[in-house]
């Protein structure tokens, strides 16, 4: 009798990285669209680059990274250049 393994494949490192996009690029409209934003972005093409089994999820991460980007502007447009005011 021959002991068979039953093993679990691990998930792939890009489709990792396309959860992680849409992730942060979830929260990047919340919070800290400066940095997430980019994040997302740089992600989501590294994702998409490496074939990622999850291209939808990839790409809405894409999307709202640059809506994070979008927020950010259009935070700045409005704000004159400043994006907190003190005093």
């Amino acid at each position: 009798m021959s002991a068979q393994h039953i093993t679990r494949p691990a998930a792939p490192e890009a489709d990792q990285l396309a959860v992680a996009s849409f992730v942060l690029g979830l929260l990047g409209l919340l919070l800290f669209n400066l940095a997430l934003g980019p994040i997302a972005v740089t992600l989501a093409a590294l994702a998409l680059h490496r074939g990622t089994a999850r291209p939808r999820r990839a790409r809405l991460g894409l999307v709202l990274g640059l809506a994070d980007l979008a927020v950010l502007a259009a935070t700045l447009a409005t704000g004159h250049g400043t994006l907190f005011r003190l005093g």
